[in-house]
């Protein structure tokens, strides 16, 4: 059964890689409704003696007997059969395609999704695409503000560059996704980069890319515990824009510095300046084996867009034991210019989360959230306790989430959310 369900799941994507081969003939008839061909799987001849009617076993004999070569013979059902070949072959490798490491997505077909080139700057370029979707479900306390809904959150096609050095790099990610906030033009486009790798432990990144402070606001999507990242994460960070930024990573400590516009999503050119950076300090790195990975990280972002100026500060740990992991992030903010948008409010939250490997490929989570949108104004936190089930069937490039949300305001009615999602790298 799950072999037929990834049969039918890759057929559309296969097909482009079909290699063709001469395992039979199809039926066809002249005038007078006479085969001109048929089964020729273990024969090998002419394809011109192949034109002869078929009347008889004899002939049929004969052709067997004496036909020596048919390897140019192509016809739609040897096509067929090289098509129905070559996507059960990817079929097989997906369904024993072994997955164990969850910080990254490998997408399904990576082999099949990339061409190699034997000439020019380029050795390789893949292309591939990331899917999420989600069932959402909230029951509102004390109101008939209730619903039920089905979301496409997220639909990505990415083009990866490597040149032949493997120094160089460039991503160009499309979101076709509508969102009625902001136009078709300026949500299609997300990464949009060039990297290099040619100093030691460095990477040097130009263009437009997610940048802020926090160890889950800059978190890919498709790596995320959970389907909605936390509320800090989600409205003081989770931003991409245009600029440089220098990564380092090394033993004991990695950092992320960078300059850029404070413009997002292409709407503006250069309203004003923002400086990001973070830093990471990792203790256990010589002793991980044995008392598991430790990172303690800090650091700011603080930038200016027309007459709104804004700084925010974060700090976050996460430690990973064996099956058991956990984060925790405080944030602080003087007005900020993340993904809601542009604001001079002062804002503050903090979350931690929980997470144990159940088996290789079940996890469960837990996370407690608070915010306070506002803290010029009492009485408006925001709290989300969540609870969920991730199961990975083939790592992060297909998995089924299922999450529980309470959430609890202060100032309005209290609610229960159930997401059902799953997501799709291929």
């Amino acid at each position: 059964m799950k072999k037929s369900l990834f049969f039918l799941l890759l057929i559309f994507f296969c097909i482009q890689n079909a290699t063709f081969c001469s395992d039979e003939v199809n039926l066809e008839f002249n005038d007078n409704f006479q085969k001109l061909s048929y089964n020729l799987t273990k024969y090998k001849g002419d394809k011109a003696e192949l034109q002869k009617p078929i009347e008889n076993t004899e002939l049929i004999a004969e052709i067997e007997n004496n036909i020596q070569n048919t390897d140019n013979i192509s016809t739609p059902l040897t096509l067929q059969s090289g098509i129905l070949n070559s996507i059960k072959k990817t079929a097989d490798s997906v369904y024993n395609l072994q997955v164990s490491n969850l910080e990254a997505v490998s997408p399904l077909l990576t082999e099949q999704m990339t061409a190699h080139f034997e000439n020019g700057p380029i050795e390789s370029l893949h292309t591939w695409a990331a899917f999420q979707n989600n069932f959402d479900i909230m029951m509102a306390e004390g109101n008939d503000n209730s619903y039920a809904k089905y979301d496409l959150n997220l639909v990505n096609v990415l083009f990866d560059a490597k040149s032949r050095s493997e120094q160089d790099a460039f991503r160009i990610m499309l979101s076709p996704t509508h969102q009625h906030a902001r136009p078709f033009m300026q949500q299609l486009f997300q990464d949009v980069y060039y990297e290099t790798k040619r100093i030691p432990h460095h990477s040097i990144l130009i263009g437009n890319s997610r940048v802020g402070t926090g160890l889950e606001g800059v978190q890919s999507p498709y790596t995320l515990p959970f389907l909605n990242r936390a509320q800090i994460s989600r409205n003081l960070s989770n931003i991409r824009k245009v600029g440089m930024r220098v990564r380092g990573n090394f033993k004991y400590a990695d950092y992320d510095i960078g300059t850029y516009s404070s413009d997002t999503y292409f709407s503006e050119f250069i309203p004003g300046a923002e400086f990001n950076s973070w830093i990471n300090l990792k203790p256990l790195a010589d002793f991980s084996n044995k008392y598991g990975k430790l990172t303690a990280g800090s650091g700011f972002s603080a930038g200016k867009r027309h007459a709104t100026d804004y700084f925010v500060y974060g700090a976050g740990l996460q430690y990973n034991y064996k099956r058991l992991w956990t984060r925790a992030e405080y944030a602080l903010s003087d007005g900020s210019n993340g993904a809601s948008g542009l604001t001079s409010k002062r804002r503050q939250g903090w979350y931690v989360t929980l997470g144990y490997r159940l088996t290789k490929k079940a996890e469960w989570l837990v996370r407690y959230d608070e915010f306070d949108p506002d803290k010029s104004i009492g009485g408006n936190n925001r709290r989300e306790y969540t609870t969920g089930i991730n199961y990975y069937l083939k790592g992060q490039a297909l998995k089924f989430v299922l999450n529980y949300i309470y959430c609890q305001n202060e100032s309005a009615n209290n609610s229960h959310r159930i997401l059902i999602g799953a997501q799709l790298a291929l």
